[in-house]
């Protein structure tokens, strides 16, 4: 008996001093780590307001207060070169801005204009305090400043110049103090056309550019490192009904222009492959109201809707098919794709290579052989994710590109501290970020 307690005391004596170890090294560790005070703040997890349980640390952004002739002043040029209104107006900002495939400069302006308590979930908290920034957002309509003039040349010292506005940019940034600090890497740059800032691209390619296709841009412009590819913007309705191929009686369908440049000849070869098929439609059309509609009713009632190249890799019409609910088919080797990190595109999309969707009969006889399960699977995975790609979806477009911005920061921080350190550079060439990807390719997703 005697022997027993002798052994519960001295097990009594081990677990005390083990508790008393834990302490004294849990009080030592606690010392040393930093306070949150400490911490910079882009790491702090702030409290939900509801369940105060945490959420994502919110990065800061400055939104410039740019003139308005960067701004609504572009909207009202537009609005003159159409005839919407004859002259000046008093107040720009009444101006309603025009329907194209870049609304997302208009969407995510107006995002940061909104109160913060309507920003809820958003990975990105504006401060209005340039000292307060992380990241400092340059609201230029760079798209819509494009297409003023829908192209067309205009004489010297008339009309609107697309090139004088992006002059007028330049010069604007490099009068900011936070530009200059850090050669604008910290800036970000909505330039979602593929000519957008064309002019001055070499003079604000440090800054993170949110890009719908990176087809016109060289390697030392652009970089999936630094930058942000985003979703056009859909010019069709969604489709609001269920899941389902009975209302689909059109195997493939496409509406768009039949002449394209560069890589998107493969247009016109592809209409030259398909256009006898008898369950294919496949049309030539322009942006117009009627043209929308038709194209509305054509993807609503197909099964698959063809993507092909276009003058860049990539176009509308892929984000047209998604809301659609119509698989998208997708002919365009080099296409990049916005937000790869959260999701597949394989669950909802086919690939085909395009020497090999050239080929007579190849593409119909592969779509016909898939089955009706398959195509509602397909289907129910773009029902999923169809938000993302939608602006006007409060978790949608916006908040996801945003997110994208917000994951930039820790690498701007380390090649800003980088560039004040380095002193001397032996560059022969541009020392450029890459990614190493499979080269290998695949003919089809199937």
């Amino acid at each position: 008996m005697a022997r027993k307690s002798s052994l519960l005391k001295r097990a009594a004596i081990a677990v005390v001093s083990v508790i008393a170890i834990y302490v004294i090294l849990n009080a030592s560790v606690s010392r040393s780590l930093p306070s949150s005070s400490d911490l910079p703040r882009q790491l702090i997890r702030e409290d939900d307001d509801e369940g105060g349980s945490p959420i994502q640390p919110r990065v800061r952004v400055y939104m410039y207060n740019l003139p308005k002739r960067f701004t609504y002043g572009l909207i009202e040029q537009h609005s003159i070169a159409r005839g919407g209104i004859k002259k000046p107006v008093d107040d720009v900002t009444t101006l309603k801005y025009p329907g194209h495939q870049h609304m997302h400069e208009w969407y995510l302006f107006s995002d940061l204009n909104r109160p913060e308590v309507d920003r809820s979930g958003s990975p990105l908290v504006r401060v209005l305090d340039p000292d307060d920034a992380d990241l400092f957002y340059v609201p230029v309509f760079s798209s819509l400043s494009l297409i003023v003039n829908a192209g067309r040349p205009v004489e010297p010292g008339s009309g609107y110049s697309d090139e004088k506005m992006q002059e007028g940019l330049m010069e604007w940034l490099e009068g900011q103090e936070w530009w200059r600090r850090n050669g604008g890497r910290d800036h970000v740059i909505p330039a979602g056309d593929p000519n957008a800032l064309y002019r001055i691209l070499d003079r604000v390619k440090n800054a993170v550019l949110l890009v719908a296709d990176f087809g016109r841009l060289r390697p030392d412009q652009g970089s999936f490192v630094k930058d942000v590819v985003i979703p056009y913007s859909h010019r069709v309705n969604l489709f609001n009904g269920e899941i389902g191929v009975q209302d689909r009686n059109t195997l493939l369908f496409f509406m768009g222009n039949r002449y394209r440049k560069d890589g998107g000849k493969v247009r016109d070869l592809l209409f030259q492959v398909l256009e006898k098929e008898d369950d294919v439609t496949i049309k030539h059309g322009t942006q117009s109201r009627e043209n929308r509609r038709a194209a509305t009713k054509g993807m609503h009632t197909s099964k698959f809707c063809l993507n092909p190249a276009g003058d860049t890799p990539s176009a509308c019409r892929l984000f047209d098919s998604i809301v659609s609910l119509c698989v998208p088919v997708i002919v365009s080797d080099n296409i990049e794709l916005p937000f790869e990190d959260v999701i597949d595109y394989r669950k909802f999309s086919i690939f085909v290579e395009a020497n090999a969707a050239l080929q007579p009969g190849f593409l119909v006889q592969m779509l016909r052989k898939i089955k009706t399960k398959k195509i509602l699977e397909y289907q129910r995975e773009m029902k999923l994710v169809r938000r993302y790609f939608d602006y006007d979806n409060p978790n949608g477009a916006v908040k996801e590109i945003w997110r994208q911005v917000s994951q930039k920061l820790p690498l701007i921080k380390l090649m800003s501290n980088r560039d004040r350190r380095l002193v001397l550079r032996n560059l022969t060439e541009p020392n450029c970020s890459c990614l190493c990807t499979n080269q290998t390719g695949r003919i089809t997703s199937i």
